[in-house]
């Protein structure tokens, strides 16, 4: 077992692996949301209902008919674009009747071979409500399916962990992502509170995850905009013990801002004016942050990771400029943040300029 282990880490290429994974889906388009005729405005996501083969089946035919069943009508092109099988296999053709999506493969399923039926959150009900989180279904062909499992949660920080993709690699195969193959042996999805299971995995076995946030939905990795971070742990799963649950996977935005909460004290009882936070970056001056406190002297902003110099000041004459030499202000504080910290309980005080009694 691996309970309660915490891997941390940020999104950072891999190295010596060429390129990266992209899923290869192309981005279907969205409906407009609206009310269902006669009734008030559809607002509730669609789910995925029903499945052949079953999640957790064995013995699947190689010639088997996969469909997928959900809850409402969906949005043809954004949901039969966001379905696909890992390891690969080419859908030919996606039939529609009624809410069942089909799937037509190019070739037939490989014998003994545990395989994931993925919907990305990405697929739409007809009045453009997001699935969300996706659904992962897993099947085998083999005579029994294999009982190896990766379980455990994503702990999101800098964005929302729902559709996180949990990429599963043999390790003995020596193989990372890479940018068309769509290779991985396994896949999980983490599910709106980010707890992701990967199911079907054969022991004994080691295995390596990477986590994948598709953060501009268009299920293609670009490392401007979206995250891909390797597991540093390998996962040894044996007959003895064929499971690693409890796992927590702490995974940072390297663009998300830190946010700085606080309070401002000011025992001078001056009412002129406003009070403000100003804050400058170490590195280049010219990159300011302004804000005014709260009713109460509380503040709440956000700035980008580096080294901050954090100073609140009373603007008396509304200028949003702070003047030292009349000015309350309190003494710098120099804090150093990094990718979606927040820091909390920051206090500043002001004090009255040197030499104004």
């Amino acid at each position: 077992m691996h309970d309660a282990a915490v891997a941390h880490f940020t999104s950072r290429a891999p190295r010596a692996t060429g390129t990266l994974l992209a899923l290869g889906i192309a981005l279907g388009g969205c409906a407009k949301k609206g009310p269902p005729s006669g009734g008030p405005p559809d607002l509730e996501p669609p789910r995925v209902i029903a499945s052949a083969p079953d999640s957790g089946a064995s013995r699947v035919a190689r010639d088997a008919r996969l469909t997928i069943t959900f809850s409402e009508g969906m949005e043809p092109r954004s949901t039969g674009e966001s379905v696909a099988l890992a390891p690969r296999v080419e859908i030919r053709q996606r039939r529609w009747s009624g809410r069942t999506l089909a799937l037509v493969l190019a070739h037939p399923l490989a014998p003994a071979q545990t395989y994931t039926l993925f919907v990305g959150g990405e697929a739409r009900d007809r009045h453009g409500n997001p699935l969300g989180a996706g659904t992962a279904i897993v099947f085998s062909t083999a005579d029994s399916f294999p009982h190896g499992l990766i379980a455990g949660k994503v702990d999101a920080r800098g964005f929302s962990a729902a559709g996180t993709y949990l990429w599963c690699y043999d390790a003995a195969r020596g193989r990372g992502p890479d940018s068309t193959a769509r290779d991985f042996d396994a896949l999980g999805l983490a599910d709106g509170n980010g707890q992701f299971r990967v199911p079907g995995l054969a022991v004994p076995g080691r295995y390596r995850l990477w986590a994948f946030a598709d953060l501009n939905g268009n299920r293609s990795f670009e490392p401007d905009a979206d995250i891909l971070a390797p597991v540093d742990t390998t996962f040894e799963l044996t007959r003895e013990q064929p499971t690693a649950s409890g796992l927590l996977l702490r995974v940072i935005n390297p663009r998300a801002p830190a946010r700085l909460r606080g309070a401002v004290l000011d025992s001078l009882g001056d009412s002129l004016g406003i009070v403000r936070i100003f804050a400058v970056s170490d590195t280049d001056s010219t990159v300011r942050r302004l804000e005014a406190v709260d009713d109460r002297g509380g503040f709440d902003f956000q700035i980008t990771s580096g080294t901050w110099r954090l100073r609140a000041f009373r603007d008396r004459d509304k200028n949003r400029a702070y003047r030292p030499a009349d000015e309350p202000a309190s003494a710098p504080l120099v804090m150093r943040v990094e990718p979606a910290d927040d820091l909390t309980g920051l206090t500043l005080v002001l004090r009255r300029p040197a030499g104004v009694p």
